[in-house]
């Protein structure tokens, strides 16, 4: 059973897209690095953590005895939402993958234009600990992957990836 989504919404076009790249790139051994995801994710939970605190203290204690503590709270939450929103577009810029195999490091941003049915990619590689950093910009419209009803076909885009990103081909030497 495939999946389908809508060809004309190019937010799922991308989001299926960064997925599989992710899959396809761990699925050839490289190690992936989630510390930036480990980040954004502590700032949520510690958000949710402080909302379920001062619910409960305000169901227990009432309003009148928590009103400071309230304040305090929102302050918090807004702190963290401002770090979250500040992590997710000043750290982490649409980064898709970023981890390493045979001490080669990659880094992957994806990205897209409104109304432009295109898969941009941002691609930092290095070929070693102390190398220089290569970087450059591919992209290729979502036909290349995506059938006109929404199917999703993995050859397309691995080949894609293998033939344009030297790190990738050198691991999957059938594409």
């Amino acid at each position: 059973a495939e999946s389908k989504i809508s060809p004309h919404n190019l937010n799922d076009l991308k989001n299926t897209t960064d997925d599989a790249l992710g899959n396809y790139l761990r699925g050839l051994s490289f190690q992936q690095d989630n510390s930036k995801l480990d980040v954004r994710l502590a700032l949520g939970y510690v958000s949710v953590i402080i909302a379920g605190v001062i619910f409960y203290a305000d169901w227990k204690l009432g309003w009148e005895a928590t009103k400071g503590w309230t304040a305090v709270a929102v302050a918090a939450y807004a702190v963290l939402n401002g770090g979250f929103t500040y992590w997710m577009w000043a750290v982490e810029k649409g980064l898709v993958f970023e981890g390493s195999k045979n001490g080669k490091k990659i880094v992957i941003l994806s990205s897209q234009k409104k109304h432009d049915p295109t898969y941009y990619l941002d691609v930092t590689t290095t070929a070693g600990p102390g190398a220089t950093a290569s970087s450059w910009q591919i992209r290729a419209p979502y036909t290349t992957w995506f059938t006109a009803d929404g199917v999703f076909v993995a050859k397309p885009f691995q080949k894609w990836l293998a033939s344009t990103i030297t790190a990738v081909g050198d691991e999957d030497l059938k594409n």
